[in-house]
């Protein structure tokens, strides 16, 4: 009985869609979620073309047989009684002509199901099995992220000029991201990628950046009133290292599982290089405003090592350089220490 409420609602969409298509000449398109298996809609179409067939026959031969009963002249109980015969006679052979057709309606819904998981017709088990191996790979992947970190510069020597009168520091970043997972299911994968890193020292005290002939730099105090000094440093950064993840292992049907990357919880450690852009000095005071770009004395180079935490697409990390901030021994021994937020476009 459920099936045959199933085959009836087919048989009606597909009957009222052609209908309608044919009188107004309006085709809305569906969501892709509730698109229907072109198998599905042709074989669904053909049986419904094939029962409109023999209805229509058997409605003929059913009029016809009701002609010669009017003719007969029978009193009103006797042709009702008679007809109500004939009608039942046809009804009976239409549903015996149906059934002779053989529609399968458990294959069809088979279809549809397959249809409605992969977004595409399948005809076997092993294209099925074909099409989720494809559909759940390993997850390798070039994403975009963008990152905020508060920065400051760590010595395990005597304060310098520059610890003694450093401000608000930070470091903003943004790049690529690839992602490696090494299996269908390993909670392991590879991650590298390229960034363009922003690093920016601000001095207190009326404290600004300087640098004489010899290109020797020095804090000096700025003689007005200072409204805006930062030393900014860009820097193309290449990370590389390796990430965790928590989340379990699902079962994609077919003894076919695997494990989602990109959601959950995951920690993650690389080391990080880059190299030098450029630095300017910008300076903004009641008397002037400047901004130089030039050699400040900033290591051109910079490494160091990453921790991450994250969860699905938001991380919070930490990273240390083990390189110094400036170079030679100018700030000698100072470090950048950053913590801070990224957010992942995956």
């Amino acid at each position: 009985m459920i099936k045959k409420f199933i085959l009836m609602g087919f048989v009606c969409l597909f009957s009222a869609s052609a209908y309608s298509q044919r009188s107004l000449k309006i085709s809305l398109s569906s969501k892709k979620e509730t698109e229907v298996s072109p198998i599905v809609k042709e074989k669904v179409e053909e049986y419904a073309a094939k029962i409109n067939t023999i209805i229509q026959e058997e409605k003929k031969l059913m009029e016809a047989d009701l002609l010669v009963l009017q003719v007969k002249n029978l009193d009103k109980a006797t042709f009702d009684k008679e007809k109500a015969q004939i009608a039942d006679r046809y009804s009976e052979k239409i549903d015996q002509r149906i059934e002779a057709l053989g529609f399968d309606l458990d294959n069809v819904i088979q279809k549809q199901v397959k249809y409605s998981l992969l977004n595409t017709d399948v005809t076997s088990n092993e294209e099925l099995k074909a099409k989720l191996l494809k559909k759940f790979r390993p997850a390798r992947s070039v994403t975009g992220y963008f990152s905020y970190g508060i920065m400051t510069l760590t010595n395990d020597l005597p304060d310098n000029e520059l610890d003694k009168n450093i401000g608000y520091a930070n470091n903003l970043e943004f790049g690529l991201k690839l992602h490696y997972q090494l299996s269908r299911t390993s909670p392991w994968a590879v991650t590298s990628g390229l960034g363009f890193s922003w690093r920016t020292v601000r001095t207190d005290n009326n404290m600004i950046f300087a640098r004489n002939a010899e290109n020797s730099i020095f804090l000096e105090k700025y003689s007005g009133n200072l409204d805006k000094n930062k030393l900014r440093t860009g820097y193309i950064m290449v990370p590389l290292g390796i990430q965790y993840n928590f989340s379990k292992i699902k079962n994609a049907g077919m003894d076919i599982q695997y494990r989602n990357c990109y959601e959950g919880f995951k920690v993650g450690a690389n080391v990080y290089g880059g190299v030098q852009m450029s630095t300017n000095n910008i300076i903004k005071g009641n008397d002037a405003e400047l901004r130089n770009r030039g050699n400040y004395q900033v290591n051109p180079y910079v490494y160091g090592a990453q921790f991450t935490v994250s969860y699905d697409n938001i991380s919070v990390f930490v990273k240390k350089d083990f390189s110094n901030y400036f170079k030679d021994s100018y700030f000698k021994n100072d470090k950048a220490l950053v913590f801070g937020v990224s957010i992942g476009f995956e």
